[in-house]
């Protein structure tokens, strides 16, 4: 599933071709995706795109009128393609643009979304209860260790709670909790200050490497452009259970937490 690097490599990529354009159709081929695509035609063509930004890992479309909301769930992309280029298999959607250039989405497996909404983007069930931007200032340790008060669940799963900080998925809390040397099954609110500030330090550089090094390379994903993401090759535990830590050579050890495979090293990562 593109966590949120790719999705703000997809952003990057193709917001340049959007903001300022105006669509001129809206291409349903498919509405059967995570929830129906709404009949919303009549509402975004002829009003021009005035920005292109990512909430969590959703990517937003916005203009005067309203906001189209994409997700790109577990094996969506978006390409921005001329006008005519020859239909895929499940290239479900085309926004035509001024510009003679489209955006196409294609999801094989329909777990991704396009939606529409009119009103302040806060306001909609689907941000209203959401945590702060990792990559933002609004997500740091005073903040974090405040929502972690008396919390016995393992930080790791809390590290991933969309409510106490959006889009750190499995493969960036796996590669944070490493780097600050954090068990991921340590009891979330006895992790003292000091290491939770260098777990959200950890998850701003590896988020912010990842996005500038492409997003990481998964099955699913291309960017905006084609190309996949290439930053698997700095993976230190992620995927690698069961091989040798390539800090201190002992065996990673490979669990299950929240349904989510949980590589680790007993002896980097000690706080409990």
């Amino acid at each position: 599933m593109p966590e949120l690097p790719e999705v703000e490599v997809t952003r990057q990529g193709i917001a340049p071709h959007l903001i300022n354009q105006t669509p001129v159709e809206l291409i349903i081929r498919n509405r059967s995706l995570r929830w129906p695509i709404p009949d919303v035609a009549q509402n975004i063509i002829g009003q021009k795109i005035r920005a292109v930004y990512r909430r969590a890992k959703y990517l937003l479309v916005e203009t005067q009128a309203g906001t189209t909301i994409i997700h790109l769930g577990m094996s969506g992309s978006l390409r921005v393609l001329p006008v005519n280029t020859p239909i895929e298999k499940h290239d479900h959607v085309d926004l035509v643009l001024d510009n003679k250039k489209l955006l196409r989405f294609n999801d094989p497996r329909r777990f991704g979304a396009w939606l529409w909404y009119e009103l302040p983007m806060e306001n909609h069930p689907l941000f209203s209860k959401l945590g702060p931007e990792p990559l933002t200032d609004s997500f740091n340790v005073e903040q974090f260790s405040t929502a972690l008060i008396g919390k016995t669940k393992a930080i790791k799963l809390c590290l991933m709670d969309n409510h106490m900080v959006v889009g750190v998925g499995n493969i960036y809390a796996n590669e944070a909790l490493f780097k600050a040397k954090i068990n991921p099954s340590a009891a979330a609110g006895q992790v003292d200050h000091a290491r939770l500030g260098e777990l959200v330090s950890a998850v701003k550089d590896i988020l912010a490497k990842a996005i500038t090094q492409g997003g990481t390379t998964l099955k699913d994903f291309t960017n905006a452009e084609g190309k996949p993401g290439y930053f698997a090759q700095k993976l230190h535990v992620y995927g690698r259970g069961n091989q040798t830590c390539d800090v201190c050579g002992h065996l990673l050890s490979e669990i299950k937490l929240g349904q989510r495979t949980t590589v680790f090293c007993g002896i980097c990562q000690p706080i409990k």
